[in-house]
């Protein structure tokens, strides 16, 4: 038994999916719960820690407000921009067999997502997580851009501090 898996390739399509759909529904859960089931808009900032506030930003940007597109045309540029990122990620995640990466990259899926459906919804990112101290403040930002950014390193570090699947195994991956 233990050899009939020795050879057989693993890839982290699967893996990598279920968590761009947990990211996409986490970041959307959170997003339309503050939008449509509290009164965040008309009382913002709520104070939650004195080093955290729950706030509503609208950012027309990219990460960290970059690139400002307030016509219509950069809206829905930026959109196709995050989901072809996403459609291109799925591709590589077919191929990736590191389980870490495969992870990194379904963050960035779902993160991608998440913003690019609010961008349709309602032509700008929703953020609300404001996290400052003393005279400190970072961006504002939200679930999906969190994940984005913990993908991209966990993409990157799966590689080289993580075995893949096929090392696991024993087996060399099979060449194309």
């Amino acid at each position: 038994m233990a050899g009939a898996t020795r050879g057989r390739r693993v890839n982290g399509l699967k893996p990598g999916l279920l968590v761009a759909a947990f990211t996409l529904l986490l970041d959307q859960a959170s997003k339309l719960g503050l939008i449509y089931g509290t009164d965040i808009r008309l009382t913002y900032p709520w104070a939650v820690f004195s080093w955290l506030d729950i706030t509503v930003v609208w950012n027309k940007g990219i990460s960290y407000g970059l690139f400002q597109q307030d016509g219509e045309g950069g809206r829905w540029g930026l959109t196709a921009f995050m989901l072809a990122a996403a459609v291109f990620l799925i591709f590589w995640l077919r191929k990736t067999e590191n389980r870490v990466e495969a992870m990194g990259i379904g963050m960035i899926i779902g993160g991608a997502i998440g913003n690019a459906i609010d961008r349709i919804m309602h032509g700008a990112v929703f953020d609300f997580l404001h996290f400052h101290v003393g005279d400190f403040s970072w961006y504002v930002f939200n679930i999906a851009d969190a994940a984005i950014v913990l993908g991209v390193v966990l993409m990157l570090a799966g590689p080289v501090f993580f075995k893949s699947a096929a090392a696991d195994s024993g087996s060399a991956p099979e060449k194309p």
